[in-house]
C-alpha cells in the first residue's frame, strides 16, 4: 500500500499533482521560517557561550602589591563610547612571561602597542585622531580575532600599558587567568529576556506552522475521501485507507521539508542581517545545526500523516461513498468568557495602582488566559460575524459565504488562527514599546539632553582626581568654547549606610557658581560658596540601562561647605556646540573618565534594547503572516478543488463568475480582518495598563510606529492579493465546459 500510495501521489494526474505543489509549497515556506529563527537562535547561543575575557576579575588592588617579577597581569577594563557606540577597552601590562592572553590574541600587546578590533579599525581610519584615536596611546599592531568578538561589528580594543599606567588606573586588577565563564554574563538579566524572546517566538511560529501543516495535509477532503471510497469499493480496509492517507500527506510533508530545508541557504545572508542583541552575529554562525534539520526532515512528515489521520476521524468511509458520523456542533458563546477575564485581570489585579510593581505571576497568568482566549472565541465570533452578514445584506454572495462560514465556523477560522497570537503580542509590544522610550526620552532628555556625564571613579566620596589634576582637567574643559562645567567633589570618609528614616546624607558637593549653570539641579541658598547634594546618582550608575535612576532628586541640601581640598568625582559637561563632543570625551579618556555618556545616550541605550525587542516581535509578527499566507493560499486552493462541481452546477445555473470570486473573497478576508483586529485590539487592551502604570515615569500612550503598520498592514494586504490570485483559476476550474455528472 505504501508504494501504491507513492504511484498515486506523483503520478495520479493532474488534480494529484496540483494538490501535492500546493502542499509541498505550504511546507516549504514554513520549514523555512523555522529553520531561519533557529539560526538565529544558535548564533545567540553561540555568542553568548563563548569565553567571557571581558568578566574576568582577579584581584582587587588591596590584595596586591605591584611587582614586576610576579607571574600574571594587570588589567583595568571598561567601557568607552563613540557617538553613542560602546567600545570595550582593556589596558594590561604583563607580569612576567606567562601573562594571561585574551581570546583572538596569540600575544598581549607590549607597551606603547595595541590590538583593535576589524570594525574599530575601520572606524579609527575614518575619523579625526583628535576625537577617537588620541584616546589609546601607541601604535596599532595588529586586529582582535573573532574568538574574542560578539559579532563583525563590535568595537573592542586592548591596550599595552607600564605595569605602573596600569596599576594607576581606576578598576585595576592584577589577573592569573582568563575568565572562562560565559559571555551571558556581559548581557545581564537581559539574557534571560532574550532566551524568553526566542522561547516566544518558537511558540508563537509554531501555532501557525502546525495550521499550516494541517491545512496543506487536509487538501481537497471532500474529493480525498470520495477517492478513498473508491478505493473500498475495489476492496480496500479501512486500515489500507489509512496507510493511503498517511502517505500522501506524508511525502507532500518530506518533499516541502527538503525544499525548506535548501531555500534556507539562500536566506541565510539575509537572516545574519538580523540584529538580535545589538551587534550582527558572524554570519558563519547563523545556521542551523544537524539534528535541528534531522528533526524538522522527519518530524514534520510525521506531523503530516498524523494529521491525516486525525482529519479521518469522524469520518466513515465505505464502498458506497464518505459520509461525516456526526455533524460538528456550532461554537458556543462560553468560548469569549476567558478573552474578557484576561484582560480584565491584566487591567485590575495586575496593576494595582501607585507606585507598586505589577504582579509578574498574575500578568503571567492574564496573557495566557488571553492567548487561549483569543484561540477560542475566534469561532464563534467568526459565526456570529457570518450571521450578521447574512441578515444586514442581501448580495448573493454574501448570503452564500455568510451561510458556509456559519455552517462551518471553526473551518473557516482555522486557516487564520495562527496569526492571533503573533499580531496580539506584535501589537501589544508595538504599543508598549513607544511609549516607554518616549518617557525614556522624555526624562533624560530637555535641559540635560545633551550634558556629558563623565565619573572619575567607580565610587564617588571615596577616590577620584587630586587637586592638581582636577584643576588642570577644568581648565583644559573650560578652555574650549561655548563649555559650562559642574565639578563634583567627593565628601572625605567612607559612604554612610542607609538611615531607617530616609536615604543616607550625600556624598558628594558642587560649587555654587557652577551650579548655577545648571538651574535644572537646584539652586543653592543666600551666600553659600559651595553646597552638598546626591549630585553622585548623576554619575555612579555603571549600567547606561538604568536611566530613570540616574536623574534624581540631586538638589542641593542647603549645607554649606568648602570644596577646597577635595578629590574630584565626577564631572558634568554642557556644551553648545554639540560637534566637540568627541574632542572632550577623548580629553575626559585621558584623566581615566569611565564610559563619559550624554544623557541622551544614556536614554537612547535603552531605547535600542527596547526597539531590538520590538524588532523582534515585529519579525516573528511577519513571519507569521508568511505562513499564515501560505496557510490562506493551501486553504483556498484546496476549497477551490473540493467545491468544483457545487461552483460549476452554480455557474451552469446563471450565477455569474465575479459572483463566485467575491463568495471565495469573503470566506477568506472576513475571518482574516476579524481575526487580526480582535488580536490588535487585545495587543492594545494590555498595552494600556501597562502605559498607565508607567505614566509617572514620563510615559505616556503613544501610537506604534511605521514598521508595525507596514507589517501588519503589509501582510494582511498581501494575503488578500493572494485570495484574489485565485480568482483566475476559480474561472478556469468552472467553466461550463468542464461540467461533470457523476
Amino acid at each position: 500500500m505504501i508504494a501504491l500510495g507513492l504511484r498515486l501521489s506523483l503520478r495520479g494526474g493532474r488534480e494529484a499533482a496540483a494538490r501535492l505543489v500546493l502542499i509541498v509549497a505550504g511546507v516549504a515556506a514554513g520549514v523555512t521560517v523555522l529553520l531561519a529563527t533557529l539560526s538565529l537562535f544558535n548564533a545567540f547561543q553561540a555568542t553568548t557561550a563563548r569565553p567571557c575575557w571581558e568578566c574576568t576579575a582577579g584581584t582587587a588592588p588591596s590584595g596586591w602589591a605591584l611587582d614586576t617579577t610576579a607571574a600574571g597581569a594587570l588589567w583595568s577594563y571598561r567601557l568607552d563610547y563613540y557617538a553613542g557606540q560602546p567600545i570595550k577597552r582593556l589596558d594590561a601590562a604583563a607580569l612576567g612571561e606567562r601573562a594571561p592572553v585574551t581570546p583572538g590574541l596569540a600575544s598581549m600587546p607590549g607597551p606603547g602597542r595595541y590590538y583593535v578590533s576589524p570594525a574599530l579599525a575601520r572606524l579609527l581610519d575614518s575619523v579625526p585622531r583628535e576625537r577617537l584615536a588620541d584616546r589609546f596611546p601607541g601604535t596599532r599592531a595588529g586586529t582582535i580575532g573573532q574568538a574574542a568578538l560578539s559579532g563583525p561589528d563590535e568595537l573592542a580594543i586592548v591596550v599595552g600599558r607600564p605595569p605602573q599606567d596600569v596599576a594607576a588606573m581606576a578598576g585595576a586588577r592584577q589577573v592569573d587567568t582568563v575568565e572562562t565563564a560565559s559571555a551571558a554574563a556581559l548581557l545581564d538579566d537581559n539574557t534571560d529576556l532574550f532566551r524568553f524572546g526566542f522561547a516566544v517566538a518558537a511558540i508563537g511560529l509554531f501555532v501557525p506552522l502546525l495550521v499550516l501543516v494541517n491545512a496543506a495535509t487536509r487538501l481537497a477532503a471532500a474529493r480525498r475521501e470520495a477517492r478513498f471510497a473508491a478505493f473500498r469499493l475495489a476492496g480496500a480496509t479501512s486500515r489500507q485507507v489509512n496507510v493511503l492517507a498517511a502517505v500522501e500527506a506524508a511525502l507532500g510533508a518530506f518533499l516541502g521539508a527538503l525544499l525548506g530545508a535548501a531555500l534556507v541557504q539562500l536566506v541565510r545572508p539575509a537572516v545574519a542581517l538580523v540584529r538580535v542583541t545589538g551587534p550582527r552575529f558572524f554570519p558563519e554562525l547563523v545556521t542551523p545545526a544537524l539534528w535541528q534539520y534531522a528533526a524538522v526532515l522527519a518530524g514534520v512528515p510525521i506531523l503530516s500523516a498524523c494529521t491525516a489521520l486525525w482529519s479521518l476521524r469522524r469520518v466513515r468511509i465505505s464502498p458506497l461513498g464518505a459520509a461525516r458520523k456526526a455533524a460538528g456542533r456550532p461554537p458556543r458563546a462560553w468560548r469569549v468568557i476567558p478573552l474578557p477575564a484576561g484582560l480584565a485581570l491584566f487591567a485590575g489585579p495586575v496593576f494595582r495602582g501607585g507606585d507598586r510593581e505589577p504582579d509578574a505571576l498574575l500578568a503571567g497568568a492574564a496573557v495566557a488566559l488571553i492567548m487561549i482566549g483569543l484561540i477560542l472565541a475566534g469561532p464563534w465570533l467568526t459565526m456570529l460575524a457570518a450571521r450578521l452578514a447574512a441578515r444586514v445584506t442581501g448580495g448573493a454572495a454574501t448570503l452564500l459565504a455568510a451561510q458556509r462560514m456559519a455552517a462551518d465556523p471553526k473551518t473557516a477560522f482555522r486557516s487564520v488562527s495562527g496569526l492571533v497570537l503573533a499580531v496580539f503580542l506584535g501589537t501589544a509590544i508595538a504599543g508598549i514599546v513607544p511609549a516607554v522610550v518616549s518617557g525614556q526620552q522624555a526624562v533624560a532628555g530637555g535641559a540635560l539632553n545633551g550634558v556629558l556625564r563623565a565619573p572619575l571613579t567607580h565610587q564617588p566620596g571615596t577616590g577620584g582626581l587630586a587637586p592638581q589634576a582636577a584643576a588642570d582637567l577644568l581648565a583644559r574643559l573650560r578652555a574650549h568654547p561655548g563649555v559650562a562645567v559642574l565639578p563634583i567633589y567627593g565628601l572625605p570618609g567612607d559612604p554612610p549606610p542607609p538611615g531607617p528614616d530616609g536615604p543616607p546624607p550625600p556624598r558628594t558637593a558642587a560649587g555654587c557658581a557652577d551650579l548655577a549653570r545648571f538651574p535644572m539641579l537646584g539652586r543653592c541658598p543666600a551666600g553659600a560658596q559651595a553646597v552638598t547634594g546626591y549630585f553622585e546618582r548623576l554619575v555612579e550608575a555603571d549600567n547606561p540601562l538604568t536611566v530613570d535612576k540616574l536623574l534624581p532628586l540631586a538638589a542641593p541640601t542647603g549645607q554649606a561647605v568648602s570644596t577646597g581640598g577635595l578629590s574630584l568625582a565626577a564631572v558634568l559637561v554642557g556644551m553648545d556646540d554639540q560637534g566637540t563632543l568627541e574632542e572632550l570625551r577623548t580629553l575626559l579618556a585621558r584623566y581615566g573618565a569611565g564610559a563619559p555618556m550624554t544623557f541622551a545616550e544614556v536614554a537612547q541605550a535603552r531605547a535600542t534594547l527596547y526597539t531590538q525587542a520590538e524588532n523582534l516581535a515585529l519579525a516573528m509578527v511577519a513571519l507569521t503572516l508568511i505562513a499564515g499566507g501560505c496557510s490562506l493560499v493551501v486553504a483556498v486552493g484546496g476549497g477551490l478543488m473540493e467545491r468544483r462541481q457545487p461552483f460549476t452546477l452554480l455557474r451552469l445555473a446563471g450565477t455569474p463568475a465575479r459572483t463566485l470570486a467575491a463568495v471565495v473573497l469573503l470566506e477568506s478576508a472576513l475571518p482574516l480582518v476579524l481575526a487580526a483586529a480582535v488580536a490588535a485590539g487585545a495587543g492594545f487592551g494590555v498595552a494600556g495598563p501597562f502605559i498607565g502604570a508607567l505614566a509617572m515615569k514620563g510615559a505616556s500612550l503613544a501610537v506604534p510606529g511605521p514598521v508595525y503598520f507596514a507589517t501588519v498592514g503589509g501582510g494582511l494586504a498581501a494575503s488578500l492579493l493572494v485570495i484574489l490570485t485565485a480568482v483566475p483559476l476559480l474561472r478556469r476550474m468552472t467553466a461550463p465546459d468542464h461540467a461533470r455528472f457523476e
